[in-house]
């Protein structure tokens, strides 16, 4: 394989790469229903480490606005517990001693569209990603024509190529920016 096909087949890995993290990201946000990915990113202070929630807790929806946290370590139900209220969900927990249950209430209309700003936001973000990415591959490219390794027409080619990957990588996060909109602002 050579040099400019890994050029811009590296080039399309790291654009999906950030729209795989938008999509983890845009599974965090809350919209009413009950999901497991909008807490176990929340970082819990456990024995002084600073832990993923979902590293020291099982996390089930058994209901559809019903969230339960189960700590493998009963002595750190007092730490979640605190994480939890701690972050910026809006959710207070009830705990029984050993589990603890999240019940997520209703968005009211403008968390909904304070969601959908932040929604816009961080899609924003994974444009400007993709498009650091085009720089990069497009510097690449004038690079390799400077080695003297590519004509001026492979140069051509590979610039349309990333464009092209570029613009379909954009296009995804559109999509994915509106269903998740969509999906926020249903009542």
């Amino acid at each position: 394989m050579s040099t400019e096909d890994t050029l811009v087949e590296e080039t399309e890995l790291k654009m999906d790469a950030s729209i795989e993290a938008l999509i983890k990201d845009f599974a965090s946000y809350r919209t009413g229903k009950a999901s497991p990915s909008i807490v176990e990113g929340i970082i819990v202070e456990y024995y002084g480490t600073r832990t993923r929630l979902k590293d020291i807790a099982g996390i089930t929806s058994p209901e559809p606005r019903l969230l339960v946290v189960q700590p493998w370590d009963q002595s750190a139900i007092q730490d979640i517990e605190k994480a939890i209220i701690g972050s910026s969900l809006g959710i207070s927990p009830v705990s029984d001693g050993r589990v603890l249950r999240l019940p997520i209430p209703e968005l009211s209309e403008e968390r909904r569209k304070d969601l959908s700003k932040q929604v816009k936001k961080r899609a924003e973000d994974a444009k400007v990603q993709v498009r650091n990415h085009r720089r990069d591959a497009n510097q690449g490219i004038k690079d390799l024509e400077k080695d003297g390794a590519i004509t001026e027409d492979d140069v051509k080619l590979m610039q349309k190529d990333v464009q092209d990957i570029t613009d379909a990588s954009v296009t995804k996060i559109d999509k994915l920016t509106d269903a998740k909109e969509q999906e926020i602002l249903e009542v």
